[in-house]
């Protein structure tokens, strides 16, 4: 156990980052941490972001009191200069590699493990490696996870007797229903501190210091473990039962479903991983909430969360340049300023709103709308993911990159997943209500009123059949544009697109 000054970093904010370990901090060891510009000015991000997580660390940094040296600096090195000179400092290991490289350079400094997840990465390592490095499955690695950390488990056997349960968590939203009617999410209230953050933002936006995207406020998302812990009883206790069957619907007017809600603050360390799925666990066990609703939300957390996590350092940085569809549109001015307003496709005027509004959406938008989007129309896969980092308020680097790059985009050529995550307009129209007062027709592909979607999926299709006609997955859908008659009616169209809003 170490007496140095331990390092926080803004997403290392919840008590176990300070709880004694080898190495780490003593039980009264001095706090540092430091609130660097570098990071605001590197990256256009949205400004609800920035809210949160300024306001995050400095409600962290109020709760430290005389505990805690906080340090205001233009980087990490100058603040951690001006802190401690050249006295030992240790942290935890950081979420991204840009982080480490940095404190690889700093001789004083001892980084330890890290902590917030549930799978050392060694162990993760083993197990990869036994899988041949390649095509590591999420699906595998859950149930290893869980029957690792005895989760759902009924002796060595999946509670319920099965592993999966998408088939019950795939619904449609409830026909004519505008919302799911479900009680309200937990929103905290904002207080003295996030009036500064503010101010603060205001005021180096006007000095040009930096530009942020997308609107700011009020804040919607935990700062504290007090707001985060009563967020996730919320959930469980209110919402949770109700989460597993519309967890990929979508609804104009009720963005957030059942969600939880939690990511931002799992990603800020106000929660660990480990205690929202046993919470969930508890409360079925209890019979408060039904097994499918239970496992979906488990599944989020030990399943996806934890896997993307481990990819992200197991696959290398050689990672972040995968292009296999050799994909390099630039994203469009309209994308990239969040600006609906000329997007005449109702699903995604509706999705990017959301985005310029709040900084979030759930992982159906963000995957069937977005990231579909930006697939279908080849943009380089390393803005989108850079996009993705930025405009999302739970958005990081480990997050995005094997998000975006494997699973979104599938430039990874299929390390992480099995198929190209895109749809036309029938998908859309099936799991949301976002197509009946749009202006084109999810049943069409070509002409006026040809939904960009269904347009967009075939020349997909098309462009990459060489590349898909062999996958299991893709094979019958490419085998379906010999059966299409307009085809070169299709390509004439979409090599017309431009990049304005569709």
């Amino acid at each position: 156990m170490s007496t140095a000054t331990h390092w926080l970093f803004g997403d290392q904010l919840g008590p176990h980052f300070l709880t004694p370990g080898d190495p780490g901090p003593g039980p009264e060891a001095p706090v540092l941490m430091i609130e660097a510009r570098s990071v605001l000015r590197r990256r256009r991000f949205h400004r609800a972001k920035a809210h949160l997580v300024l306001s995050a660390m400095r409600h962290r940094a109020a709760e430290l009191g005389d505990r805690v040296t906080y340090v205001r600096a233009g980087t990490y090195r100058e603040g951690l200069a001006r802190a401690v000179g050249d006295a030992p400092v240790t942290v935890h290991h950081p979420t991204s590699r840009a982080a480490l490289a940095l404190l690889r350079t700093l001789p004083q400094v001892t980084v330890g493990p890290p902590r917030g997840f549930l799978v050392p990465p060694a162990d993760f390592a083993a197990w990869a490696d036994g899988h041949g490095g390649e095509r590591l499955r999420q699906e595998d690695f859950y149930h290893w996870t869980r029957r690792g950390h005895d989760l759902l488990m009924d002796g060595d056997r999946p509670a319920g007797g099965q592993w999966n349960l998408d088939h019950d968590n795939r619904r449609p939203p409830p026909r004519g229903a505008a919302t799911l009617g479900v009680p309200e999410p937990y929103r905290p209230r904002e207080d003295e501190i996030d009036e500064q953050v503010r101010h603060d933002l205001d005021r180096w936006e006007r000095d040009g210091e930096v530009s942020f995207v997308g609107r700011d406020g009020p804040r919607r998302f935990p700062a504290t473990r007090a707001e985060a812990l009563r967020a996730l009883k919320r959930f469980v206790t209110h919402r949770l039962a109700g989460f597993g069957p519309y967890e990929d619907a979508m609804l104009a007017a009720d963005p957030v479903m059942s969600h939880s809600l939690l990511s931002s603050s799992l990603n800020l360390g106000l929660l660990d991983p480990a205690e929202c799925v046993e919470r969930a666990e508890a409360a079925w066990r209890a019979g408060e909430a039904p097994l499918n609703s239970v496992e979906g939300f488990v599944r989020q957390i030990a399943g996806w969360r934890e896997y993307v996590w481990q990819l992200y350092w197991y696959f290398g940085e050689e990672y972040r340049g995968s292009n296999a569809l050799r994909h390099t549109a630039p994203l469009p001015e309209w994308w990239n300023e969040l600006d609906p307003e000329g997007v005449r496709a109702r699903c995604l005027a509706t999705v990017l709103a959301q985005v310029r509004d709040t900084g979030w959406t759930h992982h159906i938008p963000r995957l069937m709308i977005l990231g579909s989007h930006a697939l279908q129309r080849g943009w380089d896969p390393r803005a989108v993911t850079d996009w993705f980092h930025r405009c999302f308020v739970d958005g990081y680097d480990w997050v995005m990159l094997p998000n975006v790059v494997g699973m979104s985009q599938y430039a990874d050529g299929g390390r992480m997943t099995t198929k190209p995550y895109t749809s036309g307009g029938a998908y859309v129209n099936r799991m949301s209500d976002l197509c009946g007062a749009c202006a084109y027709d999810p049943g069409r592909r070509v002409g006026e009123g040809a939904c960009p979607y269904t347009a967009g999926y075939w020349a997909f299709m098309d462009r990459h059949r060489r590349r898909l006609e062999h996958n299991p997955r893709t094979g019958r859908a490419v085998r379906g544009l010999d059966r299409l008659t307009d085809l070169e009616e299709l390509r004439r169209q979409e090599r017309a697109r431009g990049d304005g809003p569709p």
